[in-house]
């Protein structure tokens, strides 16, 4: 699995989730059960993930949807 974005933000989360599940790539939120150990205060980001073989092509999609600013290096 490779890193594409790591964010509190739970609406580019579920917006890049949806992106990504629309071109038929199967994606991971990591860490998204850490609010309750953490008490929602957004201390730890939440991982989206693709699996390797997908990896550039979701990058692709986020960058035509404007979204470059947002993805992690690699």
């Amino acid at each position: 699995m490779v890193e594409l974005v790591r964010t509190n933000d739970l609406v580019l989360i579920g917006f890049v989730q949806s992106l990504l599940e629309s071109a038929d790539i199967p994606v991971l939120v990591a860490d998204s059960h850490m609010s309750v150990v953490e008490g929602s205060i957004g201390a730890f980001p939440r991982r989206v993930l693709v699996p390797d073989r997908h990896h550039m092509q979701a990058r692709r999609i986020l960058v035509e949807a404007g979204l470059a600013a947002e993805l992690r290096d690699g």
